[in-house]
């Protein structure tokens, strides 16, 4: 199964494209402007099964170009605790270095956006959810 997810905001969202045989494929943080083009990239690339928005800030219109424009059917799924798991997640893949590494993780700030952090664990409990 490959899942195409999207973690939604106001400005900017998280775009992952997860397999449950080879892990994360592709993740990137993209301007809302520029989330067309970076779907419709993703499904001429792999196989995608399934297309997942978060129910999160702007669900709802993200939603509605999505089914339009890519005339697909999306996936609208919960995505509580999605944000912190993700910043989790991403000081594990990107450890603080030099003296931020003496810091408590929780005082600290993640050197970039991470919401494509929060579409890869999203996708991630979809396929361990067994696609429901």
């Amino acid at each position: 199964m490959i899942v195409l997810a999207v973690d939604p905001g106001s400005k900017k969202c998280g775009v992952a494209v997860v397999s449950d045989s080879d892990g994360i494929l592709f993740g990137s943080v993209a301007e809302l402007a520029d989330l067309e083009d970076v779907c419709l990239s993703a499904l001429a690339k792999w196989s995608i099964d399934n297309i997942l928005v978060g129910s999160g800030t702007g669900s709802a219109g993200i939603v509605k170009l999505l089914r339009e424009r890519l005339q697909r059917d999306v996936t609208v799924i919960d995505e509580a605790h999605s944000t912190e798991r993700a910043r989790m997640r991403f000081f594990a893949d990107n450890p603080p270095k030099g003296w931020r590494r003496f810091v408590p993780l929780g005082l600290q700030l993640p050197s970039r956006p991470y919401d494509d952090y929060a579409a890869v664990v999203m996708a991630e409990d979809f396929i361990k959810a067994g696609g429901r």
